[in-house]
């Protein structure tokens, strides 16, 4: 064999070689341990990511793969429940570092019709789901966003399963090795959850997997585009101010029930750093302006960009602040895009009940950056995590 043809014979092995390998990694091989699904049922986006970390966690413990459920949206005109893809806002490869993941698009297009085909279904609660004619039933489907959500898959359950009192402690070994042996993947490949299989608030512990959410390239660049326009003097500070009417009447039920929704992310898992008070849910205008002069004037900031769902006390924070320019996203704002820009801020300040602002400081956390809240100081050293 002359050495030219030596020469083409081996680059077509490597090129026939190449091709085999592309497509062994374009395919997802099934997963002889089985996967975990389920809506993200309960409020919105901060709610949904706070839960997400601890589904995370529970499908590592049981050495199932998690699919990635498409995040619940709500239209602005209707609120009616839409979907959107998990990978629209963050990188899937970056979670493999943990664990196993799979967009639930990925899954129900190329495994379900094998793994989990129609016919076969069944749908997991902790207790029969009120309004329901059976003792035994879920409701998977009753209810929006419920119904939505598996609709947008095609997907109908042929049985339910009550795991009552099995709960999703993740730091208990036997209690997760009871999972398994009740529910062997050989018998139930997908564990479909009516919600999220997760403790809300996400404890300590879950909240440090907060650190695999890296955002898609596109909201990467959005954000970075944005400052690059809108904010081009630094330092800045990001601020999130949650004082639409909703939360506002939410805040009212503080005294009854201080460690509401994101409040131990300030006050700690037993309330050693502190007590949540109605002024850190609802700070008052004055607590506002103030805080913000506080930091402006502390590190030397000449911008301030504000993320908010109703007021941005524009008006009220240019009396205080000289020479600062305010900004935030034209109307109709993105939310997820106002993450994206508070993380990169060079202090956050946020509102210690939200779980938004819960999701800005994990993020600023595990990249050690900054972060206060309103009318907040602990009142012990914080021991880190």
């Amino acid at each position: 064999m002359s050495h030219t043809s030596f020469l083409n014979s081996e680059v077509f092995f490597l090129l026939a070689l190449l091709q085999v390998l592309l497509v062994s990694t374009s395919s997802n091989a099934v997963d002889p341990n089985g996967y975990v699904v389920y809506c993200p049922c309960m409020g919105r986006f901060g709610n949904q990511a706070d839960q997400f970390l601890g589904a995370l966690a529970f499908a590592k413990a049981l050495d199932r793969t998690l699919i990635l459920p498409p995040w619940v949206e709500y239209r602005r005109n209707d609120h009616k429940a839409v979907m959107e893809p998990f990978d629209t806002y963050f990188q899937v490869d970056p979670f493999l570092e943990y664990h196993r993941v799979i967009t639930m698009e990925v899954f129900m297009k190329e495994l379900a019709p094998t793994v989990w085909p129609p016919g076969s279904r069944k749908v997991f609660c902790y207790s029969a789901r009120h309004g329901s004619s059976k003792e035994s039933d879920c409701n998977a489907k009753e209810g929006s966003p419920f119904g939505p959500f598996w609709d947008w898959f095609n997907i109908d359950f042929d049985e339910s399963v009550i795991f009552g009192p099995l709960f999703y402690d993740t730091d208990s070994p036997g209690i997760m090795s009871e999972w398994n042996k009740k529910y062997p993947s050989k018998s139930y490949p997908v564990l479909a959850f009516v919600g999220p299989p997760a403790s809300f608030p996400v404890t300590r512990y879950n909240a440090k997997l907060h650190k695999y959410m890296k955002w898609s390239e596109e909201y990467d660049k959005m954000a970075r585009d944005f400052i690059a326009a809108n904010i081009p003097d630094s330092p800045f500070i990001g601020i999130h101010l949650r004082n639409g009417p909703d939360f506002e009447r939410a805040c009212e039920h503080v005294p009854s029930t201080p460690n509401m929704f994101a409040s131990k992310q300030c006050t700690g898992e037993r309330g050693e750093y502190g007590t949540t008070t109605t002024e850190m849910c609802f700070p008052s205008v004055k607590t506002i302006t103030e805080k913000v002069k506080k930091e402006v004037a502390r590190i030397g900031a000449k911008t301030v960009f504000i993320a908010t769902d109703y007021n941005d006390l524009i008006p009220e924070l240019s009396k205080v602040l000289k020479n600062v320019k305010l900004v935030k996203q034209p109307e109709p704002a993105s939310p997820l895009l106002d993450l994206a820009i508070l993380g990169r801020s060079d202090h956050f300040i946020g509102n210690c009940v939200s779980t938004f602002t819960a999701f800005v400081k994990r993020e600023r956390d595990a990249l050690n950056l900054p972060s206060s809240f309103w009318a907040f100081q602990k009142n012990k050293k914080r021991i880190e995590l």
